[in-house]
């Protein structure tokens, strides 16, 4: 059903339950999974924008995106992994018309406090303009999830 999926993640641990189901379902689905880290620069201030920083954010994103891929090319799953630098949900969404991708797994964290509230979740703008169906995977508590899993099909508009 479905052969590329995307999972775009922060590196945090609550991007956790996320991968898990993007494993399994690119598993199961002989899928290849995109694994995407978005440096988010607009969270930095212009003056932050140095080569140093920006170096060591991606290096961060790279060593998240390894773990994964570790973690999926054990369970069989053939990988690909992707730093990109830019606005999350901006970023995601391009992957996905530039790589055929047919499913985002991804977590529901995202901003928080008066920039959720501004700006809106990453997840939701993804559910909103991906153009593909969306999974929005709640964080893992205790070892059960927190609620159940939403799926969304994203319109384009």
């Amino acid at each position: 059903m479905y052969s590329t999926i995307l999972h775009p993640t922060d590196g945090s641990e609550a991007s956790t339950a996320a991968a898990d189901h993007a494993i399994e379902l690119a598993s199961t689905n002989d899928a290849t999974l995109r694994l995407l880290y978005v440096v988010d620069v607009s969270t930095l201030a212009a003056d932050d924008f140095g080569t140093v920083l920006l170096d060591s954010l991606e290096e961060n994103g790279r060593a998240a995106l390894d773990d994964l891929a570790a973690r999926a090319e054990a369970a069989g799953v053939e990988c690909v992994t992707v730093v990109e630098t830019g606005t999350p949900h901006r970023e995601i969404v391009a992957d996905v018309e530039g790589s055929d991708v047919d499913l985002v797994v991804m977590g529901t964290h995202g901003r928080t406090g008066l920039d959720r509230f501004l700006l809106g979740s990453v997840a939701e703008r993804v559910v909103r303009t991906a153009g593909v169906p969306v999974l929005v995977v709640p964080p893992e508590r205790g070892g059960e999830s927190e609620g159940t899993d939403e799926t969304s099909e994203a319109g384009t508009e």
